[in-house]
């Protein structure tokens, strides 16, 4: 998946009477003390290097396969990611990741194989293993291309800080609107996760006007806003946003048994 070709798509201690009942409590203790630390060590923002001003060149996946690799190993790797790809296109995730997860492997610096590895485990639901490959994705690449997709692997893991953080990232970076509109829905959705609906609507409403003629990534954010007003009690609303989406696209989701919900 190069990045001059387009992208593809989430949570009692006791004490006893006795010395031997009070040193097994104190062990618990320690132990539901260690698992703890653990857990919120696990959810710690992540450190990463500044991006540079502009992502990194990007020669064909195929052609840096080659570079890297011997003579014998690069012309079997080389088909073994052209078959992944074309597995991925298909959606056949499962036959993709052995042939990604060996890529990844024998050649851990190619970003391209790093992020069609990551994207397949993203698709399978295995978000911990394609959260690290995205993040050496967005390292070896210098892109905010999948920032969406790994700040909502961060999402499903409940690491707010780095989705809010990546969120920034590529604000900053001032990519195309479609790409920014699906990191603020990810955005959205991860303040809504914890309860913030007040701040998950003014997210999507931020500088919201629906065009005359919209785009896919449009109607998914005017959909996920009305979801959100019908979720913080404000049906009026939600069933004007929906009426919209539905007007431009009928099959999208479920709109149209929401339209006729809030009737």
């Amino acid at each position: 998946m190069s990045r001059n070709r387009s992208r593809s798509g989430r949570p009692q201690l006791w004490s006893g009477a006795s010395t031997g009942a009070r040193v097994s409590s104190r062990r618990r203790a320690s132990k539901a003390s260690a698992a703890e630390a653990e857990a919120q060590a696990e959810k710690s923002p992540r450190r990463r290097k500044p991006l540079p001003a502009a992502p990194h060149p990007a020669a064909a996946p195929q052609d840096e396969l080659k570079r890297v690799l011997g003579t014998q190993q690069r012309r079997s790797a080389v088909r073994r990611f052209d078959t992944a790809a074309r597995a991925f296109r298909a959606e056949r995730f499962a036959e993709a990741l052995p042939l990604l997860a060996r890529l990844a492997r024998e050649a851990p610096a190619v970003a391209d194989v790093r992020e069609l590895h990551g994207l397949t485990l993203y698709r399978l639901g295995r978000f911990r293993q394609a959260m690290n490959e995205l993040e050496q994705f967005r390292e070896l690449s210098g892109s905010t291309e999948q920032h969406p997709v790994l700040a909502d692997c961060h999402r499903a893991l409940g690491r707010w800080d780095d989705v809010e953080a990546l969120w920034q990232e590529l604000g900053a970076a001032s990519p195309s609107s479609e790409l920014v509109t699906e990191g603020r829905l990810v955005l959205a959705g991860a303040r809504a996760d914890r309860g913030e609906l007040a701040s998950a609507i003014k997210t999507l409403e931020h500088g919201w006007r629906p065009p005359e003629q919209p785009r896919s990534h449009h109607l998914r954010r005017a959909y996920a806003l009305a979801d959100l007003y019908e979720r913080a009690g404000r049906p009026p609303r939600a069933r004007e946003l929906f009426r919209w989406v539905e007007s431009h696209d009928p099959l999208l989701a479920d709109v149209t048994q929401r339209v006729r919900a809030l009737s």
